[in-house]
C-alpha cells in the first residue's frame, strides 16, 4: 500500500466513499464498495475488526450490495482508511473508488435460472471504469447494472445504464436511465459490451453539461435514439436493432431469506436479512466464520440489505441457516421485519424528520401482533436513501414520529397516491394492519 501521503484526496462530494468519509450526527460514514457484493470472509474479518477499533462497531448493508462503516471517529479516519486499503478492499486505481458502480445479482454465476454468467463481463466492466481515467470524473452516484436474467435479482433499482443478456446466444440489450424490464435502446454481442459501455460512459461526458451529472439529466436535453446514433459512431460494429419482444419478468420483491438451490448440483446459497439493514462488527465476523466453516469462505451482500454465504453443501444447508439464526440475522420469512427498511433517520441524519429506526421496530411489532405482512419504507426525508426503488407502502416522515402514508401507483410519480392524512406510528400500524388484512388499500 503507497504511504498515506501519496493517497489522492477525494473530490467533493455528499456521498461517502473508502477515501471520502462523510460526517453524520452519529460519526463519520466510510463506504466500502464491492465488486459483485463479493466479499471474502477474511476481508469480512478485517472491516469487523477496523469498525471495532476504528468505528462505533456498526455496519449498513447498502441497496447495492455495498457496506458502510458508521461512528467513524474524526482521529481515526486514516487509520480506518489504511486498514482497509490492507485488506484489499479499495480500488486497484485509488482515483477510481467513485466509479465502482456496478450492480449484479447476488446470485451471479449460481442461480440456476441465469442465461449468463455476468461475472467475467463485470471483472472486465470495473477494470475499465478503473483503468481509463476519463471515466473517473463521472459522478459519484453513476450506476451501471448488468442482468444476466437470474431469478434472485433486483429489477427495480434504475441506474444510468443497464445491460441485460438474452437467452440462448450470448447477446445483450441496453437501455439508459432506468431498468431492465424497460424498453431496450438496442443490442449488441456479449463480446463486444465492454466496448459499448466504454462508448455510452465517453458519450455521455462529452454531451453533459455541468447540471448534468446523471443520464436521466442528459435524456431531457438530447433524445435516446440521437444519444445511441453518437454511441455507434464511435463503435467499430453496429448495434442492432432489438426485433423481438424480450418483456423481462420482476421477480417477486421479497427479500431473498433461507435455502435456495444453485446451479452447481448439491450446494445451495443461505441467505437471511440484516434487521433494517444494520449489523454489528461482531455479527459480521460471525457470519466470515461460517463461511470459512461451511462453504468456500465467501459472502455476497444482496440489494435487499441482507446477506448470503454460497456454496454450502445441501445437508449442512439447515444448520448454517440455524447459525445466521443465532447470530441475530432474520431467517423467517413470514415475520414483518424483513419487509420494512428503514433509514437512519433523526438518530443519524441531520435532515431525518423522524427515528425512523426505532419507529420501523414499533411497526413490526405492531404487524406481527395482527398477522400482516405489508412491505414498507420508512423514510426520514423525501431524499429516499434507503431504498433505490418505490417500495409498495411508503411512511414519508413529516414531523417527529407523524408521517403521510402513500401506495405505489402506476399512475402517480414519486412514493404513489397518499392514503390518508399524516398520522404517529401506531395509528401507521393499526391502519396498514386492518388494510392490508383485508385487502382493501385505501381508506
Amino acid at each position: 500500500m503507497p504511504p498515506m501521503t501519496e493517497l489522492p484526496v477525494p473530490r467533493p462530494s455528499a456521498c461517502p466513499g473508502l477515501l471520502r468519509i462523510v460526517q453524520a450526527l452519529d460519526g463519520g460514514i466510510c463506504r466500502v464498495k464491492l465488486p459483485g457484493g463479493v466479499l471474502a470472509a477474511s476481508q469480512a474479518r478485517s472491516i469487523a475488526e477496523a469498525a471495532q477499533r476504528f468505528a462505533s462497531g456498526v455496519l449498513e448493508l447498502t441497496n447495492r450490495s455495498n457496506l458502510q462503516i458508521r461512528g467513524v471517529r474524526a482521529e481515526s479516519e486514516h487509520d480506518l482508511i489504511r486498514a482497509l486499503l490492507a485488506a484489499n478492499l479499495g480500488p486497484s486505481v485509488l482515483d477510481a473508488d467513485d466509479v465502482r458502480n456496478l450492480m449484479l445479482s447476488p446470485a451471479a454465476g449460481l442461480d440456476p435460472q441465469q442465461h449468463m454468467d455476468t461475472r467475467p463481463l463485470a471483472d472486465a466492466l470495473l477494470a475499465l471504469l478503473q483503468n481509463n481515467s476519463a471515466l473517473h470524473v463521472l459522478s459519484a452516484k453513476f450506476a451501471i447494472q448488468l442482468d444476466g436474467g437470474e431469478s434472485l435479482c433486483m429489477l427495480e433499482h434504475p441506474h444510468d445504464l443497464w445491460l441485460r443478456a438474452l437467452p440462448g446466444a450470448p447477446q445483450l440489450i441496453f437501455g439508459l436511465a432506468g431498468c431492465p424490464t424497460d424498453k431496450p435502446l438496442g443490442m449488441v454481442a456479449a463480446a463486444n459490451a465492454v466496448q459499448l459501455v466504454e462508448a455510452i460512459l465517453l458519450t455521455f461526458l462529452e454531451c453533459a453539461g455541468p447540471e448534468q451529472s446523471r443520464m436521466r439529466q442528459l435524456l431531457e436535453s438530447i433524445p435516446a435514439d440521437e444519444l445511441v446514433r453518437r454511441v455507434q459512431a464511435r463503435l467499430p460494429f453496429a448495434i442492432s436493432p432489438v426485433a423481438v419482444e424480450c418483456q423481462r419478468q420482476i421477480p417477486a420483491a421479497a427479500p431473498p431469506i433461507g435455502i435456495i438451490a444453485q446451479r452447481q448440483a448439491e450446494l445451495a446459497m443461505v441467505a437471511a436479512s440484516a434487521p433494517l439493514g444494520r449489523i454489528s462488527a461482531e455479527q459480521l465476523g460471525a457470519v466470515a466464520e461460517l463461511a470459512q466453516r461451511h462453504a468456500d469462505g465467501s459472502l455476497r451482500l444482496t440489494p435487499w440489505q441482507g446477506l448470503l454465504i454460497p456454496n454450502v453443501q445441501i445437508h449442512e444447508a439447515d444448520n448454517v441457516l440455524a447459525a445466521l439464526t443465532q447470530v441475530g440475522l432474520l431467517t423467517n420469512r413470514a415475520a414483518p421485519l424483513p419487509n420494512l427498511i428503514a433509514c437512519t433517520g433523526s438518530a443519524g441524519c441531520a435532515r431525518g424528520l423522524a427515528d425512523t429506526k426505532h419507529d420501523a421496530l414499533v411497526l413490526a411489532a405492531c404487524l406481527q401482533q395482527h398477522d400482516a405482512r405489508p412491505q414498507v419504507h420508512l423514510s426520514g426525508c423525501s431524499r429516499s436513501c434507503a431504498a433505490a426503488h418505490v417500495a409498495p407502502y411508503t411512511l414519508l416522515a413529516v414531523g417527529e414520529s407523524r408521517y403521510q402514508l402513500f401506495e405505489r401507483t402506476e399512475n402517480k410519480t414519486g412514493f404513489g397516491q397518499p392514503l390518508a392524512p399524516p398520522m404517529n406510528i401506531d395509528e401507521a400500524g393499526a391502519w396498514l394492519a386492518q388494510h392490508h388484512a383485508t385487502g382493501r388499500t385505501h381508506a
